[in-house]
């Protein structure tokens, strides 16, 4: 390899890596510097506006109570089995009695359950609307049927859905030993109602734009119906399937934390609210690292599903974004 060739790979190398890394991290730092000059200059009736730094020392001590409160529960158990153990001894017909740690759930706790609840939400809006779509992409009959309902259906904000879905489940799901709480599941099914459609709508796209070359092939080699959906039309419409699953999962994820917010469900949301109500000199700092975190997960969750889309693509030349 001469010394020309040898430049010329250092140069694409460098250029890689200033589109891959130097430019997000100069935009990022750029940013950082804008809002703290910002910041700076807002004044609120709780005091400035939260910088940057102001925003890190929330997020650590919102790590730290946490881990505080980790220990309060394990400290919590651990007294009542040596209370149990004691009664036992002195009595061994005791049925022993383990009482729920009923503390404030904490930040990283909200994340997790913000994060489980939109899973599931988007795993049932997502069995539902992929099946659908292929069969309104495949039969004109069942797409003018079903057509009129998606967009009647579609634009109704999470906001009207919300009180519909509380009242129903308040009525149907009743037990007096419930698998999941009531507002776990009035959450999920809101957000499923409302990232339904995105994937709904790009799967009967990508299923009725399937070249024509392929559908021959298909009648060609006289595939079943199942075998023509899974060999045929599955793969050719994956990139618009997927289009409507990243759109569906970050519109799910705006929808669950402004339905926690307006019903008080346990999560991200409700974290939000509940600093915006408490007022103190820290909550502004604690809601901008929710939204930091709110935006950072949203991005990891589109990630995810791009990385998803990677695997799963039989074109793995194609440029996905």
């Amino acid at each position: 390899m001469n010394l020309l060739a040898v430049k010329s790979l250092n140069l694409r190398t460098f250029e890689t890596w200033l589109s891959q890394a130097a430019l997000p991290i100069i935009g990022l730092v750029l940013f950082l510097g804008l809002w703290s000059v910002v910041a700076k200059n807002i004044d609120t009736s709780l005091g400035k506006f939260p910088g940057p730094a102001a925003v890190w020392e929330q997020s650590l001590n919102l790590v730290d109570e946490h881990i505080a409160q980790q220990q309060k529960v394990a400290d919590f158990y651990q007294r009542q089995e040596e209370r149990n153990a004691e009664r036992l001894a002195q009595d061994p017909t005791y049925v022993a009695k383990i009482r729920d740690f009923t503390g404030p759930p904490t930040f990283l706790a909200q994340i997790w359950t913000s994060l489980y609840t939109v899973t599931v939400g988007f795993l049932f809006a997502s069995f539902i609307a992929v099946p659908l779509g292929i069969l309104c992409g495949l039969s004109k009959v069942a797409y003018s049927a079903i057509n009129p309902l998606i967009q009647l259906f579609k634009p109704v904000s999470p906001l009207a859905w919300l009180p519909l879905v509380t009242m129903v489940v308040s009525a149907v799901y009743v037990s007096t030993d419930p698998m999941f709480s009531k507002s776990f599941i009035t959450s999920a099914v809101t957000v499923s109602l409302c990232c339904l459609w995105p994937t709904l709508i790009n799967t009967a796209v990508g299923v009725s734009s399937i070249d024509s070359d392929l559908l021959n092939v298909s009648k060609v080699l006289r595939l079943s119906p199942m075998a023509h959906v899974f060999k045929i039309v599955m793969p050719s419409s994956i990139p618009m399937i997927f289009t409507g699953l990243r759109l569906s999962l970050g519109i799910g994820w705006m929808v669950l934390i402004a339905a926690e917010m307006l019903a008080q469900n346990p999560g991200l949301g409700k974290f939000v609210w509940d600093e915006f109500q408490n007022g103190s000199s820290e909550s502004l700092a604690r809601i901008m690292v929710a939204v930091l975190t709110i935006g950072v997960i949203g991005f990891v969750l589109d990630r995810l599903m791009l990385s998803l889309q990677k695997r799963v693509s039989w074109d793995k030349t194609a440029v996905l974004r």
